[in-house]
This record gives structure tokens, C-alpha cells and sequence, in this order.
């Protein structure tokens, strides 16, 4: 027991808890201990940090392993480490230190479905990400790419012995499982999304081998990178398990999925993958729980840092995935923190109270800047640190000129109410009430980082606030007072009121509020409702908004791979949506729904040229310039003020770094390695 004691206490035996080692350096970004840079910023293919490092990596993994596999159910017992991990895994240098394994990551989010992105970036991987920069595009689950001459072709190459979290290989099959079977298939997603098209046509997915995948593009598309770098949606997911379920592949998966309680396999990919690529959608644990039954797992095998293993309607709670591809520098695999515990708080003041509390390990998203002088007044005593950090959307309001009352469309419809609602906003005032004169009131152009292709008056377009202006524009409409109580009318004489509904994970409520009050001053009556972000979302798609508002906009690099903002409805699901019948139009082909105008057709042709044309020449600059005249032009979205936004974390979660943006856009902590955090306490 002696000879023990003396051995741990100079060094010699690692216990659990404790920083770990291994024969190569244990390099750092902030001290790179002599090793040079490799291919990609802050990280390194195995093979090339031994050779850089002149070493021999050895691994090691959380003493805890085992039992937090034992947490997962149906998984298999783990074979040792070494066996787990990818032949060339990904070695990521931490930031600062070498971390400690162990703890757990406490963080809250809204609601089920609401305000989890958060949370979702902090386990995410994707083919590739960004890195902290928001410039360098670096592998993640692909080991390395290559491009055709003309953005044809887009190659993936992945890591030999690269594993799901169940042990069962990864690799091309993947990919193609994701794009043919699930992402082009109507039974499973009902339209495919934009960025799996290629000027509106689809592309097809060629499997060379068992670890290279290649994407054959019907046009070029550079963006399709940048895609996939800050994208929520990941191109891949495991056919080995949701194959048995898939009557295409499988021709028992019917009767399988009715021994289960479903009525076919279909039911049960929608359950597991979700009707949509948005990788949050609850298990079919907590989907069906009055019917599921016999079902081989509570979720799907993940590549993330860590796998659900629990869910209600209260939170959910993760471990890490025994099978992650990374280890840091001294060959400890990733990732370091052993669980994570979320619970789900839809009132903001109670928010609020667990920050000040220190209750939570780390908060972004929903945090807006009027929580700012409470979080920072309690810093000290919270033993927590909140920066405030430049947003890249802004709060955006866009009025719904399909709306199913036919009055109340005619008048959103005409430009000059548009015009009226946007020069009746104050956006000084706004600026210095609500947002402490932090902001800058501005105008939407879609692109939020203004690549120089954007002329200036567009910024300002209608920005100006000018009620006489205002008063005017409605004037002429004939929007006449008829009852005398001092708000205008409909042109048949019945009461306009516009209805403003919000959620403040979307717009800050003192600005929603001073906003009602520009227009009801400008004689145009306004209620104001708070609601949870599901009721605000499900209002908004069911068409049932008068006028939309969220954070808006995205950056030029993130444009070129999606067109969501520049084609009805102008987003997902999550975000501000708008025109829902244009969108209906578009989706049957004109079948149904409402015909967009012009300026709307015209920037759907823009968005798909503007991603094949290569960015910063001649004729790119001209139809990004289009696309800007027509957006801002017919005020689509009105623009209110920009402006910075929480960041939050206790001081206990070490290898945090300062973030560039407080932004979904680049996919919130993904660029910034989570995986690399770890808990001292």
C-alpha cells in the first residue's frame, strides 16, 4: 500500500479525475510545446502529429467508461480503446490544458423542440466545421475533400475503423443511406430541402469504396461545403440500424415495426430521424410511449460526442459516446466531460434566476441583451462570466401579404404600408430603451457581413423614422379613420389591427412593445402577445401571423450554400418565416396556393445562379446586387437595430474561448471544439 501511495503521489498512476498522460507532447494551442502547425488549424490526422511531434500516440479513455456505456441500452461491452477509435483519429489540440474526465455539463433550454441548438452544438459533428475563425473550413467525421476543376464534384474521405457509437463501422454507405433513402424520400421528408439540391435538381451520391463518397453535382456549387460546415443537419446517418426499418431495404421492416406498436416502417424512420433533417426531434420513447414497445434501442447510434440515453418533457440527459473519433494532443479520447443533463425552462425570469444562480454551466442562445446588467452585476458572486458578442442576424419583422383574411392581405400587400411601418419605426429610440444605445438601426439586406456588392443606400432604406412619412403613404392607400377612435381602417371599413405575436428566444420584448407603439402613433391599432416559441412557430407555418418577426439574415460564405432566406417561405421551420402561400405555389408547381410576384420569382433565378457563379467576379457581385434591390426594395423584411448579445458560462468550464459572433448562422459552439472543454470542479 506504501509503494502505491509514493507511486501516485510523484506521478507515475493516473486515477480517475486526474489530467492524464501519454508519450507524445501534450500540446496545446496556447503552448504548441515545439510541434508545428499541420494541414488544418488546431488539429491533426494521427500519422501527422506523429510525425510532426516525433512520437508514438498511445491512448487512454475516461476511467468511467465502462460504466456510462453500461448507461446506454443494447449497447455491447467495449472492447479496449484502442479498438474503439478511428485508425487515424483526429487529434485536437486543446485550447489551454489537458483536460480532467468526469462530470456532468448542466445546461437548460425552452422546451422540447425550443431553444435546444444551443445544446445540439455542443455534441455536433458534420462532415466538416468551421474553424474558430470562421474563415478555414477544417474535417471533422470526413477525414479530408477534394473539388472537381469546376464544383461538380465534391469528395469525402473518411477514417478506416471509424465507428458509430454501437461499434457497428461507419463509412460512405452512410452518406448515401442519408441522401436516397431519407433526405430525396417523400414518406420520410415530405420536400427535400434546398441545400440536397443543386439549382432545384438533385444530385446523386456515388459510394467509390468503403471509406471515400462522392457528391455529383448537376451544376457547381461551392457552397456545398460551407453547408455542410455550420449546418444542424448531418450528412449521414446509420444504415446499418435504421435500414432494418426501411421497407426499401429490408422487406420484413413493415412487420417489424407493427410488432413494435407502429402502423409501418415508415412510421418508425419518421420517429428516429424525424419528418425533418433537424437532428432534436424527441426518441419514440417519448413520441408514442403508449404504444412503443420491443424497440432495440431508445435512439439512433450517433457520431456526436455523446448519445441520449433518458428524455422527458421535463429534459434529457446524455453520456459519452465510448466510440468518439477524437483524442486530444497526449492521446486521451474525447470527450472529456462524461455526461450532460438538460432541462427544459420556458419562462424567462426563471432563466434568468438559474443564470444569476450559476445553476447552469453555459447559456447563448435566447439570451438577449436586456438580460445583459443583471447577469453581469452578479458575476462576481456567481463565479460566472457573460461577454457580450456581435450578433450576425438582426430582429426583422415581415408582414404576410398571403394572408387568409383577403383584407388584411390587400393592405400588407401594397409597398407603401411597408414603407409606412418601416420609416413609423424610431429605431433610435428602440436602440436607446431597449438595447442601452448598443445597437445600430439599420435595414435587412439579407446579407449580414454587407459583402461589397451591397450599395449603401440599401442600409438605410426606409430606416429613416419620418411619422409625417408615414401618415402620408397610409393616407394615400385610403387606410381612412371611419369610427373616429383615432385608428385607421381597412379599405371595406373594418378595423385594421395588426396583431403582433412574439417569443422573446426571437425578438427582445421592450422592443416588440415599442414597435406596437410606432405604429398604433401612426394611427394603425397594434396588440402585443408574448407566446412560447412552438406557439409562435406553429401560428407562423399555419399561416396564421399578421406579420412575422425573428432574428434574421446570413452571412455571405453561409448564402452560398442554402437559399433558404431567398426563397418562400424565406426559412425553416425555427426561424421567421413568411408568405407561406407563395411557398405552398412553389412546392406544387402553381397547383395551389398563391402566385409569387415578380420580385419574388426573380430572386428564387438569382439564389440558385448566384451559388454556381464563382463569388467576387463581375457577374457574381451583379446578381448578389439584384438580389439585395429586389429583398430590400419590396421590404420583404423590415430591419430594426442590430445589436450584440450574452454570451454566458460558469468559470469552472475550462478551454472556453471568447467567441467572434453570437450566432446560430455559424452553428452557435460548434467552430470552438467543445469536445475539448472540461469541468475543474
Amino acid at each position: 500500500m506504501n509503494k502505491l501511495r509514493y507511486l501516485i503521489s510523484i506521478g507515475l498512476l493516473a486515477v480517475a479525475g486526474s489530467a492524464l498522460g501519454a508519450n507524445c507532447p501534450a500540446v496545446t494551442v496556447a503552448d504548441m510545446k515545439g510541434v508545428g502547425a499541420g494541414k488544418y488549424p488546431q488539429q491533426y490526422d494521427k500519422a501527422e502529429f506523429e510525425k510532426l511531434a516525433n512520437c508514438t500516440m498511445k491512448f487512454s479513455e475516461n476511467p468511467d467508461i465502462a460504466k456510462l456505456n453500461g448507461k446506454i441500452r443494447a449497447n455491447p461491452e467495449l472492447p479496449p480503446v484502442a479498438e474503439r477509435l478511428p485508425e487515424d483519429a483526429l487529434v485536437v489540440a486543446p485550447y489551454h490544458s489537458i483536460g480532467k474526465y468526469g462530470g456532468t455539463f448542466d445546461v437548460m433550454s425552452n422546451a422540447t423542440e425550443a431553444g435546444t441548438s444551443d445544446f445540439l452544438a455542443i455534441r455536433h459533428v458534420n462532415l466538416v466545421r468551421y474553424s474558430d475563425d470562421l474563415q478555414t473550413i477544417v474535417p471533422n467525421i470526413a477525414r479530408d475533400w477534394e473539388w472537381n476543376d469546376d464544383y461538380t464534384q465534391l469528395t469525402f474521405f473518411f477514417r478506416k475503423g471509424h465507428k458509430w457509437s454501437d461499434g457497428e463501422p461507419f463509412g460512405a454507405r452512410d452518406v448515401k443511406y442519408w441522401y436516397d433513402n431519407l433526405s430525396l424520400n417523400p414518406k420520410v421528408i415530405e420536400n427535400p430541402k434546398d441545400y440536397v439540391l443543386v439549382a432545384g435538381e438533385p444530385m446523386t451520391v456515388d459510394v467509390i469504396d468503403a471509406q471515400t463518397v462522392r457528391f455529383n453535382l448537376p451544376a457547381p456549387k461551392p457552397g456545398l461545403l460551407v453547408h455542410f460546415a455550420n449546418t444542424f443537419a448531418q450528412a449521414f446517418q446509420p444504415m446499418h440500424f435504421l435500414g432494418q426499418w426501411d421497407p426499401e431495404i429490408n422487406p420484413d421492416a413493415d412487420k417489424m415495426a407493427q410488432a413494435a406498436g407502429f402502423k409501418d416502417g415508415y412510421e418508425v424512420l419518421s420517429n428516429y430521424f424525424g419528418n425533418s433533417d433537424w437532428t432534436d426531434t424527441p426518441s419514440p420513447m417519448l413520441r408514442s410511449p403508449q404504444k412503443v414497445k420491443n424497440l432495440p434501442k431508445d435512439t439512433m447510434p450517433t457520431l456526436e460526442s455523446h448519445i441520449l440515453i433518458s428524455e422527458s418533457t421535463e429534459g434529457r440527459h446524455l453520456v459519452a459516446n465510448p466510440y468518439f473519433h477524437q483524442v486530444d494532443t497526449a492521446g486521451n479520447q474525447l470527450p472529456y466531460i462524461s455526461e450532460q443533463d438538460e432541462i427544459y425552462v420556458n419562462e424567462d425570469e426563471v432563466r434568468l434566476l438559474k443564470l444569476v444562480n450559476a445553476e447552469v454551466d453555459f447559456k447563448a442562445q435566447s439570451l438577449q441583451l436586456s438580460t445583459a446588467p443583471l447577469l453581469l452585476e452578479n458575476q462576481e458572486k456567481g463565479d460566472y462570466t457573460v461577454e457580450l458578442r456581435p450578433e450576425v442576424t438582426i430582429a426583422a419583422f415581415a408582414f404576410n401579404m398571403t394572408h387568409e383574411d383577403p383584407e388584411k392581405r390587400k393592405v400588407f400587400s401594397d409597398l407603401r404600408f411597408r414603407q409606412a411601418m418601416s420609416v413609423a419605426m424610431n429605431r433610435e429610440e428602440i436602440n436607446e430603451v431597449a438595447f442601452f444605445g448598443m445597437g445600430e438601426g439599420k435595414q435587412y439586406v439579407g446579407f449580414t457581413d454587407s459583402p461589397p456588392f451591397i450599395e449603401e443606400k440599401w442600409k438605410q432604406y426606409y430606416a429613416q423614422y419620418d411619422p409625417a412619412l408615414a401618415n402620408k403613404l397610409l393616407d394615400e392607400m385610403g387606410l381612412k379613420d371611419v369610427d373616429g377612435d383615432g385608428f385607421r381602417d381597412l379599405l371595406n371599413g373594418e378595423k385594421l389591427v395588426v396583431n403582433i405575436q412574439f417569443s422573446v428566444q426571437g425578438a427582445p420584448a421592450a422592443m416588440v412593445e415599442l414597435i406596437g407603439q410606432h405604429w398604433a402613433a401612426a394611427g394603425v391599432l397594434t396588440t402585443v402577445k408574448e407566446v412560447t416559441p412552438d406557439e409562435y412557430r406553429s401560428a407562423q407555418s399555419a399561416n396564421k401571423l399578421d406579420v412575422a418577426n425573428w432574428r434574421n439574415g446570413q452571412p455571405l460564405a453561409i448564402v452560398l450554400g442554402t437559399n433558404q432566406i431567398w426563397v418562400p417561405p424565406y426559412h425553416d421551420y425555427f426561424s421567421v418565416r413568411t408568405n407561406m402561400l407563395w411557398a405552398e405555389w412553389v412546392d406544387s408547381n402553381g397547383a395551389s396556393g398563391v402566385e409569387p410576384p415578380d420580385f419574388a420569382k426573380q430572386m428564387m433565378e438569382d439564389i440558385n445562379a448566384f451559388q454556381s457563379t464563382p463569388v467576387g467576379t463581375p457577374a457574381s457581385d451583379k446578381i448578389g446586387a439584384r438580389m439585395v434591390k429586389n429583398l430590400v426594395e419590396n421590404l420583404l423584411y423590415i430591419g430594426t437595430v442590430q445589436v450584440p448579445a450574452p454570451i454566458y458560462h460558469r468559470n469552472v468550464l475550462k478551454n472556453f474561448v471568447t467567441y467572434k459572433t453570437h450566432s446560430f448562422e455559424y452553428y452557435r459552439s460548434y467552430p470552438y471544439r467543445p469536445t475539448q472543454w472540461w469541468l475543474d470542479e
